[in-house]
């Protein structure tokens, strides 16, 4: 049996550094607190994987010292200062990463037939079927492809053109001030501490040096934050629909990342006013902030459209 503090011992060592390193990402960009516990099934979730290459993952953070472990309780977060995938030794993408950036980027740019089978898709990118099983698991899971009975899969053809991306803020717009305002709303005081504190890791230069993945994750995790204190499950419902397809040209857009420090500076000026009860402008400062982004499309439309 292994240990919380053993390096697991796997040919799939590379995967599970792997994975480490995108549950590394997760906690920092969460802004988990120091002690703040995680679990497999959580993280499994997530990642859309099994629970063993989780364990496995977990055993290496804590070997690390990026995580502890406490005999029948599980793992809790460290001191996470100073750290990252490269300074711990830990892969920054594993090969599932890269296969499905592949697969997004042929998507994006009408290359996959319709439907695909397993066979073509397996040649195509030369995988084993369990790595093509996890991307297509986690692709299927974000909404932008389905397995067709008895032949392969299909792949939607929503949100592969600016216009359509355009479109998803523009039913944003009308969707997440108006939650702002409702009755029942409340911002719990730890989730907008963690919230501001992943928006000032971004601020101090992780911006620059964390994946699209990550960067796209902690947009997604700030909006879905202050849309699900409204009190009012079907606002948050809806802008969980939309951030699942609209993850393939918001990761595109991340190649240019100078707009993301005005980004962060209205995430925190929204925090504020919603902290110090001021919904009514904290809504209007997240219409201005997603019409600032809409914005902000058009002169990236470029990179969007190579």
């Amino acid at each position: 049996m292994s240990l919380a503090g053993e390096r697991p011992v796997s040919g799939k060592r590379e995967l599970t550094e792997g994975l480490a390193a995108q549950i590394f990402d997760h906690i920092r960009g969460s802004g988990l607190a120091v002690g703040t516990h995680v679990t497999a099934q959580e993280l499994a979730e997530r990642f859309n994987v099994s629970r063993f290459p989780v364990g496995q993952a977990l055993q290496l953070l804590a070997a690390k010292g990026v995580l502890t472990h406490e005999r029948n309780r599980g793992y809790f977060v460290s001191d996470l200062k100073g750290a990252s995938p490269e300074s711990l030794g830990l892969a920054a993408k594993d090969d599932a990463s890269e296969i499905y950036f592949r697969i997004a980027e042929d998507h994006l740019h009408g290359r996959l037939p319709d439907p695909a089978s397993e066979a073509y898709l397996k040649d195509t990118y030369v995988v084993t079927k369990a790595q093509l099983n996890a991307v297509l698991g986690r692709i299927a899971q974000e909404g932008w492809a389905e397995r067709r009975p008895g032949y392969g899969w299909s792949f939607s053809p929503m949100l592969t053109t600016p216009e359509s991306l355009e479109q998803t803020y523009r039913v944003r717009l009308a969707l997440e001030p108006a939650a702002l305002l409702e009755p029942r709303y409340h911002l719990d005081p730890e989730t907008a501490a963690r919230c501001r504190e992943a928006e000032l890791r971004l601020l101090g230069g992780a911006i620059e040096t964390d994946s699209a993945d990550a960067l796209h994750e902690r947009g997604v995790r700030f909006h879905e934050a202050i849309i699900g204190a409204s009190g009012n499950p079907f606002f948050l419902e809806a802008v969980r629909r939309i951030n699942r397809v609209r993850r393939l040209l918001s990761y595109r857009s991340m190649v240019d990342r100078k707009r993301y420090r005005q980004q962060c500076e209205e995430h925190l000026q929204i925090l504020e006013l919603l902290e110090r009860g001021r919904n009514a402008d904290a809504s209007q400062a997240l219409r201005r902030h997603l019409e600032h982004t809409i914005e902000n499309l058009q002169e990236i439309r470029p990179i969007l459209e190579r």
